[in-house]
């Protein structure tokens, strides 16, 4: 009898502290939505198998102190008033500890006070610089995101042309909220660095032609022409700015490293500059970057998924894993408790991800500055460090 008490308790611990521990213990819940469907959802779709992919690992080493974590997925369809839904539902329903995405800034605005109104944390994966903004724009107490902020990707540009002694520049932008957020920055930040913003366009993002608007600007003989959109639409004004031999370098912002984006450019895309993630070059990198390592696990597990074949990797990739990996590391040092884990999130320093290496703040809920960033060009239809 006593022996058969010893391999039951034997067995217990195994169950307890075994591989399988994470597995066997009451999940943590993690909500993440997308556009899954609409406009993004080629941003959106790769973004959520990029989460699932992230959740596997992380269990597969143990979750979070044993407890197992579990993606509650949602689909926003990039629009407002769906993103709002599915949060409520996150928050009423589902009862998550934490949020990753949306993937629009519209969709971020749109549900930036329900989250805090909630005090859920929410690490977000979109472009635009609001969601982390006060003033006027709401408190951004329970709000982060990974992607680098619209005034980094500018200041990025910005250095890139004043050292090559470009100082007259022109400005085209989508209408959408991601559109504006750039312009406020290229406007705010141009004068500041050197520069002169001598013609200014907008464009609707659904629109099929910026021919006229770019002839305006032709005619003011820019020395580099800055266009702040994501999409085909990037594609479209880099289409027509051959067409009409625009005769400035087109340099596009850091929602646009994507081989889709050369695809629907084809040979238009050619020279085109654009600041990046260093996910888009990283072969390129030194072996002593200490990113270089990261990038290449990811790179990796991404391909052996076979992710690669339907949405080939773009600078939108690693936003969910940094995300993740942030949330779930906080999770780790301080449990569930929103508040406690809100605080270890915005604590989060030196972490190495993807897209950067993050030192967090109540300041500052991106972490990231404009070294996380490298300059990229298109040349024989491939992504490269730009010289």
């Amino acid at each position: 009898m006593k022996r058969v008490l010893l391999v039951v308790l034997a067995l217990v611990l195994i169950l307890s502290f075994g591989p399988g521990a994470a597995s066997a213990a009451e999940p943590i819940k993690l909500g993440a939505f997308f556009a899954l469907s609409g406009p993004a959802a080629f941003i959106g779709t790769p973004t959520k198998l990029v989460a699932e992919m992230v959740v596997k690992k992380i269990n597969a080493e143990g979750g979070i102190n044993g407890r197992p974590l579990e993606l509650v997925v949602g689909d926003t369809k990039g629009e407002p008033t769906q993103a709002v839904t599915v949060a409520k539902k996150f928050i009423n329903v589902d009862k998550v500890a934490a949020v990753i995405g949306p993937t629009r800034t519209g969709t971020g605005m749109a549900v930036k006070k329900v989250f805090h109104e909630a005090k859920v944390p929410v690490f977000m994966t979109v472009g635009g610089d609001p969601v982390i903004m006060g003033g006027k724009l709401g408190p951004f107490d329970w709000i982060f995101k990974s992607p680098q902020r619209s005034s980094v990707a500018v200041e990025k540009i910005l250095g890139f042309l004043k050292a090559k002694g470009l100082t007259k520049i022109a400005v085209i932008t989508a209408s959408d909220s991601f559109g504006k957020d750039g312009e406020v920055w290229l406007t705010k930040l141009g004068p500041e660095m050197g520069f002169e913003i001598i013609a200014q366009e907008s464009f609707n993002p659904s629109d099929a032609d910026m021919t006229a608007q770019l002839t305006k600007i032709k005619a003011k003989e820019p020395q580099a022409v800055v266009c702040w959109t994501i999409g085909p639409a990037g594609s479209i004004v880099a289409k027509n700015a051959a067409q009409i031999k625009l005769g400035a370098p087109l340099v596009q912002c850091h929602g646009l490293p994507d081989p889709k984006y050369i695809e629907l450019a084809g040979e238009a895309a050619e020279g085109n500059l654009m600041p990046s993630t260093k996910l888009m070059a990283w072969e390129q990198l030194p072996d002593s970057d200490q990113q270089k390592a990261v990038i290449a696990e990811f790179v990796k597990l991404y391909t052996e998924a076979g992710y690669d074949k339907e949405f080939p990797i773009n600078t939108h990739s690693g936003y969910a894993w940094d995300a993740i990996y942030i949330v779930a590391e906080a999770m780790k040092k301080a449990g569930t408790d929103p508040a406690k884990l809100r605080e270890a999130i915005e604590q989060t320093k030196g972490f190495v991800g993807i897209s950067g290496i993050f030192n967090l703040s109540p300041e500052d809920h991106n972490g990231l500055g404009v070294d996380s960033m490298v300059m990229v060009q298109v040349k024989g239809g491939k992504f490269v460090m730009a010289e």
